[in-house]
């Protein structure tokens, strides 16, 4: 039976900064989650300081101050960008390969590829894109998963990599690993699992099928059968077609104009839009919703949602962006401090089975210039999809003038854009932003 590994990048966002400023290595990052709100990634030396996973930026920053930790906004661009060329490398290493997140995959291997192999992988990642990955193999994805959790938290004596065999060993490994450790598991189901007498990975493993499908339905029983070298977890090498595209974000203060709001929402349907053509797929469907700062007591709550199910299928930016502006209008009320705007493009259809739409004298025809195409290339080329160098007039411009300024020379941000300025530069996909050298 052939094995599998998963590669999974370290510290992925703060290694992904560290590449592009070594001033960095060795010293403690964290990066923060949209907003600047929660800690979403931390170096090792950050964890060692006893910064908490997820916790609010605010209630760090006497630790963070204490021990001059780097702080960065998160910048989706570069480590999106970062990722595509890890995936690449493993790729062509591999004949099947599943891209599980923007920093794990999972790899079909063949016999001859052993410890040895996967060691010069690891390096060779490293050494193409500055990344450092452990990798775990087994003989499923939850022994796979098992095995980089142990090469990950055991750097120093496995080197990043780890084989798990059947035996003693691998007994003794999963004896010292809690359920909650699992994949697929978690804390919920973890005690549910101590409810049954099942602590620790080697009591699951050991547990007798049919109380399992009982207690946690076959779900349950297939991580059993997994645990026990059992494949039931088969690699997606094509992931399967969206349902539907949402963008949307959290605003940097409120907001309670219509025009910002519209501003704000004309931005979002062109990021969706943007990646509904890219995947070769057209909206049968447009929703728009609003949310208040449910956090904000005393404040009027109001979180309402509008949709409309198209007469034939849309991806033109411009006709999306009219459908959600009415959309928008019908649910806007005055006296809310809106935090929160986002549209919904669903029902999606791909090209190849695509309806064209009849009209008398036959079927309608596309226009001969695709305006929306020649603009994404551009703005890939150029500049990317959080930055593009081409926008329309709806969605604004990044900063506007403060009226009373005789100069022009002082410039207000848009409420609703999001707070982000600790945000590293856009190394790879902008030509303005390139690292320079010397």
């Amino acid at each position: 039976m052939s094995r599998l590994a998963l590669v999974d990048c370290n510290n992925f966002f703060c290694s992904c900064e560290r590449v592009f400023d070594p001033s960095l290595i060795g010293v403690p990052v964290v990066v923060l989650s949209n907003n600047d709100g929660c800690i979403i990634s931390r170096s090792e030396e950050a964890k060692a300081l006893g910064i908490p996973m997820g916790a609010p930026w605010h209630e760090q920053k006497e630790v963070i101050r204490k021990h001059g930790v780097r702080v960065f906004s998160s910048n989706y661009t570069l480590y999106g960008d970062m990722s595509a060329r890890v995936m690449s490398i493993l790729r062509d290493e591999v004949g099947v390969m599943e891209v599980y997140s923007i920093d794990e995959a999972f790899l079909e291997l063949e016999e001859d590829f052993g410890l040895e192999e996967a060691r010069k992988l690891r390096s060779k990642v490293l050494r193409w894109t500055g990344i450092p990955v452990c990798i775990g193999i087994g003989e499923t994805k939850m022994l796979a998963k098992l095995a980089n959790r142990h090469a990950k938290k055991n750097r120093e004596r496995t080197g990043g990599v780890f084989e798990i065999r059947k035996g003693e060993g691998a007994e003794k490994l999963m004896a010292e690993v809690g359920c909650e450790a699992l994949w697929g598991v978690g804390k919920n189901l973890a005690r549910r699992l101590a409810g049954l007498g099942i602590n620790t990975a080697l009591d699951f493993k050991r547990a007798e099928p049919r109380q399992i499908r009982k207690s946690l339905g076959v779900v349950g029983e297939r991580m059993l059968r997994e645990m026990n070298g059992t494949r039931c977890l088969e690699l997606e090498e094509m992931p399967p077609d969206r349902k539907g595209v949402m963008a949307s974000r959290s605003f940097g203060a409120p907001v309670e104009a219509l025009e910002e709001l519209e501003e704000a929402l004309a931005n979002h349907v062109a990021r969706a839009s943007e990646k509904v053509r890219r995947f070769g797929l057209w909206a049968t469907r447009v929703d728009v919703f609003l949310q208040t700062n449910r956090f904000r007591k005393g404040e009027p709550q109001y979180c309402p949602g509008a949709g409309v199910d198209l007469d034939e299928p849309v991806q033109a930016t411009a006709n999306l962006m009219g459908i959600a502006g009415k959309l928008l209008q019908r649910i806007y009320r005055v006296g809310y401090r809106y935090k929160k705007v986002g549209v919904m493009l669903g029902g999606l259809v791909n090209e190849s089975c695509l309806q064209p739409a009849l009209e008398f004298g036959g079927i309608r025809k596309e226009p001969r210039v695709d305006i929306d195409r020649i603009v994404d290339r551009i703005n890939r080329r150029l500049g990317d999809r959080k930055n593009p160098v081409i926008t329309r007039g709806s969605m604004g411009v990044s900063k506007i003038k403060m009226k009373g300024e005789g100069s022009g020379e002082a410039v207000k941000a848009r409420g609703w854009r999001m707070k982000s300025g600790m945000r590293s530069r856009a190394y790879t996909t902008n030509w303005s932003q390139l690292a320079q050298a010397g």
